[in-house]
């Protein structure tokens, strides 16, 4: 276990929480917007989600791993990321089990029956990160999970209320209007909690507003003349801000896609059933010459000019999907017509020659045959390697991160980057390969991405250096965005009123 943030006997600090009337209407980036504004205004702000299922994690500087969403909103806040911060990570690895990662280590795979007999054990952990961080903070943003309002799981909710009722936080509930029913939403949230919890709720924020903002006045006054609560505020959809998205609910089923439709050279994400980490490709999408997608449905990949396999947390799983749903004659295909492809994680991992899992980590014992497209194989065991790593491709300086299950053994080929550091401690290693063609590679780096240089060696790499780099990669970069954000969001929300909550 890590140690724990350094606290003082001082007053515990007031906590806001965001809450949602359920997934994905933008709780997560209106918790980071918070916590940039108040850190602006001067506050220690940190942000807090007790229990977070998300495959999109990454690493503390301690070397542990937390949800991605938590990590967001810590960059915004402008402190370093701490597993306080997200005390319980549920990992998916099946529709009904899950990866268990508490305090930022893995204690192993549960069922959801199982996880829910065993939560209440969970609870003092919870609790106890949340007491340091209010020690430690002037403020805690609190982030509730899907919906707060699932009367069926009340009982054993550690996230949303029961967490708000602890903390004393009054809660803000977030409705996304671009779905459709907004007044439901609002309303029916607040019509399904009992008396306690809907007296601890201050008011709401809308989401995703498209259109003249004059023509919803009435639907916010008849929201406040409804429920006896402010609207604090109604944000308009914006395009021009890039934030990293919680989980892949916001990639669920792409469509099949034509890569010249924009005219730029296009590469291809493939959508795996449990890719995680997925987020590794934002910094390919802010490159201006070149477009992203994402597919699902096995297509021609010709006109790519890249193909990407992403991270999985169930890697054998999406190996069989990939071979058995018609993807491997893709991408064999591809790979024989000269194309270039890449992985990242568990991608790499499934281009290999073989998968061997003996413990059973991912599931039944066994090994897999892989894509054979790196003459590479792996072997699923544990412990799990969590690091922050700095490391290079061609002297090209790079920093990311490494979440994986097992080692990974060249056969042929080279090494891709060598890594110079992990979790501060000096080392002098390799990872990944690349294959005698020079067109097909993989890695376990997360963040090759966000260097511009490394940008620009990939994809001279793939036949498209002349494409031009942004100015700024990783932190720098998502620093403009989270101050973007801010401006968005005071503009638009009473921050003030929200202020006097607290």
């Amino acid at each position: 276990m890590n140690d724990a943030i350094k606290t003082s006997h001082a007053p515990k600090a007031p906590c806001l929480a965001v809450f949602g009337t359920g997934s994905d209407v933008g709780k997560s980036i209106i918790a980071a917007a918070l916590c940039r504004v108040f850190a602006d205004r001067g506050l220690r702000v940190a942000p807090y989600k007790a229990q977070n299922m998300s495959n999109n994690s990454g690493v503390t500087p301690e070397g542990l791993e937390m949800g991605r969403a938590q990590i967001v909103q810590a960059e915004a806040a402008g402190i370093a990321p701490h597993v306080d911060m997200n005390p319980i990570l549920l990992k998916p690895t099946s529709d009904v089990g899950s990866q268990v990662v508490l305090m930022g280590e893995a204690i192993g795979n549960q069922t959801a029956m199982d996880y829910h007999q065993k939560k209440a054990g969970l609870v003092s952990a919870a609790n106890a990160a949340l007491d340091r961080l209010r020690r430690a903070h002037d403020l805690v943003v609190m982030e509730g999970a899907g919906s707060c309002a699932e009367v069926n799981l009340m009982d054993h909710d550690i996230v949303n209320f029961p967490m708000a009722a602890y903390a004393d936080a009054p809660v803000i509930i977030v409705g996304d209007i671009h779905r459709g029913g907004i007044f439901a939403q609002l309303v029916g949230t607040i019509a399904c909690l009992p008396e306690d919890y809907r007296q601890r709720v201050a008011g709401f924020i809308i989401n995703r507003f498209r259109g003249d903002l004059r023509l919803f006045e009435d639907g916010v006054r008849w929201i406040e003349e409804k429920t006896g609560l402010p609207v604090f505020g109604v944000l308009p959809w914006y395009d021009h801000i890039r934030i990293d998205p919680e989980d892949s609910v916001v990639i669920e089923r792409p469509k099949a896609v034509r890569a010249e439709t924009d005219g730029k050279p296009a590469v291809a994400v493939i959508r795996i059933p449990h890719i995680s980490n997925f987020t590794d490709f934002d910094p390919l999408k802010a490159v201006n010459g070149l477009a992203v997608h994402f597919v699902e449905t096995p297509q021609d990949l010709s006109a790519f000019s890249a193909v990407l396999l992403p991270g999985s947390k169930n890697t054998r799983y999406d190996l069989e999907w990939l071979k058995n749903g018609g993807w491997h004659a893709r991408l064999t295909e591809y790979q024989a017509g000269g194309g270039h492809i890449t992985g990242i994680c568990g991608g790499y991992q499934m281009m290999g020659l073989t998968v061997h899992d003996p413990g059973g980590l991912e599931g039944v014992p066994g090994s897999t045959d892989g894509l054979g497209l790196l003459p590479v194989e792996t072997v699923l065991k544990a412990p799990k390697t969590t690091t922050l790593s700095r490391f290079s491709w061609d002297d090209i300086a790079g920093t990311g991160y490494e979440i994986h299950m097992g080692q990974t053994h060249l056969t042929g080929g080279a090494p891709l980057v060598r890594v110079h550091e992990r979790n501060g401690r000096p080392t002098a290693d390799t990872d990944g390969c690349m294959a005698g063609d020079g067109r097909t590679m993989g890695t376990y780096m997360h963040g090759l991405f966000d260097t511009p240089a490394l940008i620009k060696r990939w994809l001279t790499t793939v036949g498209l250096g002349s494409i031009e780099m942004p100015a700024t990669g990783g932190l720098d970069a998502k620093l403009e965005q989270y101050a973007l954000l801010a401006e968005h969001f005071g503009k638009y929300v009473d921050v003030d009123k929200i202020a006097g909550l607290i």
